[in-house]
This record gives C-alpha cells, sequence and structure tokens, in this order.
C-alpha cells in the first residue's frame, strides 16, 4: 500500500476574543485544553489521511490476444494472485482486449511475463491516482458551494456522496407525493437502508420494470446515472410517448446505491473497491462479489471461491442482504416483468444466462433489441466481464 505526504498545519490561539474584553491571554489550564483538542483533531485527520488507500504507479495495461494459446493464457489472469491484478475487462475472445490494473511493485514482473509469451499490450492508464485526484478534487471544489434544495438545482454533472444520493431521494419524493415514492427493502450489512425509489401513476401490483445501479460500487457512472435517469422520469412523463405508455402500464423500480457499504467505503478509503464490506470468516479479505451471489449457476466456473478475489461469490446463493433484499423484494411482488442491472465501463449488453452456453429461447429477439445500438451484444446477464461464447459468469443474475 502506498500512502501519500501530506503536511497538516495546526494554529493554536495566544488569546481568546470575547466582545466584552477584546483579547484576553489564556490561562495554563486553558493553554493545555487547547492543545490537546488541537493534537486530537490532528490524529484524527492524520488516522483518515491514512486510511485513504491511493494508487501511485498504478497502470492499466490493455492485452489483445492473438490466438487461441494467448487466450487460454489470460484465463488464468484472476488466479496468478502473484500479481496482484485487479481485471477490468475480462477475457472474451481472440483479438477483444483485456484489461488490468497492475499495482507498481509487480508491474515489472508482470510485464516480463507478458513479453515472455509474445502477449502484446499496451498502457492505458499511466499512473491512476493522477486521475482520481482530478476527481476528488472536482468533487471538493463542488462541495464548497450551498447544497442544493431541489432536484432541479442539484448537480447531475459530479459524482456524490452516499448522504447527496440518499438526500436527492428525499427531495425527489417530496417534490412529487403522487408520483414517487420511497421503499426501504431492506439494510446493508453495515446497516445502512437499501432504499429503491418507486415511479407510479397508480394501482396496485402492476406490472413492472426493475432497474439497479452500482451493485459494483466502484462504478460510480452508473449511480450518478440512476439520479439521472430518476429526474428525467420525473420531468419526461407526460412529455414523452415512450416513457409515458410504459408508466400508464407498468411501475419502475430503481434502486441506485445497491452496495451502499462498499460505495461509502469507495469515497472514504479505496476508490477501487467493487464488493461488499461484510468480514469473511477466516480471511483477512472483506467483501462478497454482489454479483457472483445470486442462486443462478452458483459456484460453477466465473466465479472465485477465493475471498480475497474481486469476483468471490460468498459462501452461499444470497449469503450478502445486499443481494438477498432483492431477491426477497422481487419474489414477493410476482409481477416484474424486466430486471436491468447496469453496470461500467465495457459497453455490452448482456442477457441469460450466464452460467450456461445454451442460448436462451427468445435469443434472436434479444440480438435485435433496438437498445443495442452502439453495444456488443452478448449472451449473458449482469456482469460486464464476461460473455457466453468464450467466458462462463455463475452466479450472476
Amino acid at each position: 500500500m502506498v500512502y501519500k505526504d501530506y503536511c497538516i498545519a495546526l494554529l493554536f490561539p495566544a488569546g481568546l476574543r470575547t466582545r466584552a474584553a477584546g483579547d484576553i491571554p489564556l490561562s495554563h489550564s486553558k493553554v493545555e485544553l487547547v492543545m490537546m483538542r488541537g493534537l486530537i483533531i490532528f490524529t484524527v485527520l492524520f488516522v483518515a489521511v491514512l486510511a485513504r488507500e491511493t494508487f501511485e504507479g498504478h497502470q492499466v495495461l490493455r492485452i489483445v490476444p492473438k490466438n487461441e494459446v494467448q487466450l487460454s493464457l489470460l484465463k488464468n489472469l484472476e488466479e496468478m494472485i502473484e500479481f496482484e491484478l485487479d481485471i477490468w475487462k475480462g477475457v472474451t475472445g481472440v483479438s477483444f482486449p483485456v484489461d488490468v490494473r497492475v499495482p507498481p511493485h509487480t508491474l515489472q514482473f508482470f510485464k516480463s511475463y507478458l513479453n515472455s509469451h509474445d502477449l502484446e499490450y499496451s498502457t492505458m492508464i499511466e499512473d491512476i491516482q493522477a486521475i482520481v485526484d482530478v476527481e476528488r478534487e472536482q468533487m471538493e471544489s463542488t462541495a464548497r458551494f450551498a447544497q442544493p434544495r431541489n432536484t432541479d438545482s442539484f448537480d447531475y454533472g459530479n459524482y456524490h456522496t452516499l448522504a447527496e444520493i440518499y438526500s436527492f431521494q428525499d427531495m425527489l419524493v417530496a417534490e412529487n407525493p403522487n408520483f414517487v415514492s420511497k421503499i426501504v427493502i431492506g439494510q446493508s450489512y453495515e446497516g445502512r437502508p437499501l432504499n429503491v425509489l418507486k415511479f407510479s401513476t397508480g394501482g396496485s401490483n402492476r406490472p413492472a420494470i426493475w432497474v439497479d445501479t452500482g451493485i459494483h460500487s466502484r462504478e460510480w457512472v452508473t449511480q450518478a446515472s440512476a439520479l439521472w435517469f430518476a429526474k428525467k422520469i420525473v420531468t419526461d412523463y407526460g412529455k414523452d410517448p415512450a416513457l409515458t405508455a410504459i408508466l400508464n402500464n407498468m411501475d419502475i423500480f430503481l434502486e441506485i446505491a445497491t452496495n451502499p457499504d462498499g460505495y461509502y467505503f469507495t469515497h472514504t478509503s479505496n476508490r477501487m473497491w467493487r464488493k461488499t464490506r461484510k468480514p469473511n470468516p477466516g480471511s483477512t479479505c472483506y467483501g462478497v462479489d454482489p454479483n457472483r451471489n445470486w442462486n443462478s449457476g452458483f459456484g460453477e466456473p466465473g466465479a472465485s471461491s477465493n475471498p480475497c478475489s474481486e469476483t468471490y461469490r460468498g459462501t452461499s446463493p444470497h449469503s450478502e442482504s445486499e443481494v438477498k433484499s432483492i431477491v426477497d423484494f422481487v419474489q414477493s411482488h410476482r409481477n416484474i416483468k424486466a430486471f436491468i442491472s447496469i453496470h461500467s465501463y465495457s459497453q455490452m449488453l448482456l442477457y441469460p444466462y450466464g452460467y450456461t452456453t445454451a442460448p436462451a429461447k427468445d435469443q434472436a429477439e434479444l440480438v435485435q433489441n433496438p437498445l443495442s445500438g452502439g453495444f456488443t451484444i452478448f449472451p449473458q446477464c449482469c456482469d460486464v466481464n464476461c460473455s457466453v461464447e468464450f467466458f462462463l459468469g455463475s452466479g450472476t443474475c
């Protein structure tokens, strides 16, 4: 783990200014009290800085396999724990790129491995921390302004903290009480509410569409997109014919922060955190990949049994409260007609089923879906790093 150098200056006052007496020298005991408080503040700030993992020198490499032999080598990357790789775009096929984040202390060893197997690669990102710093500076700059009082003044062009997302949800409900409601379907491991926005024009147990974002917590653009979706639904109902027709006949359920513990952790400690935050018994590694925790080919190829893996499936299906809460809600509703999970990075439209190579019964219709424009279509569901032609992703929905 690499940490940045920080310098924190504390100024101790020589006196206290009061309205009555101006500058009054502090007594010895008061000086000690002020210094003690200052030291406590310094300690808290110092611990907070050290608690945030940085990614100085981490690079993202793009590797392109040229044949089946190289493809086979790349399929084993996740199990090569000695390189401590973080796979951003997984193996799909010959000539399809594979993107991996490599820490600085294994970078040269990994490059040597690639060269020894004649695997072509290029450097996509020279230093991840430089990008993270810019991102954080933009958020901190925005935070200096007054907080929005309504969803019209909300900043949809920037990323937001979990508290800001929760505040947005409450504002949207308050502004549209006859159209939007908030349902709490459960709690995360750390006790945060699992909020779902319901958009409905009336009626009970109508056919519905489920949409979730942020199940992989570091994919911030998905939560940000969902905020925009929510506002767009409210503003475009009655104006956009397609959306209006859907909402006149169906409800929409939108879970923006599907993995709130992980999302909070990406803001406070580790920007690259992907999983949940529940401790794993017998391991020092935390969290489960909630997108490998569904009871859908659980434990088959495409998910890991290693608690330290980014694709660790968990001890059993639905072991994560974040996943089980969705399952319980969908099963109790009994009239969900479409289930959409939004991820980022790979520009793929994936459909069932991730645990088998057998085609879905309506595969031809899914391939011709007009929503597929601009995406690479693979017969899989929910995970951005898989396609059934080349890679199985068990435990995905």
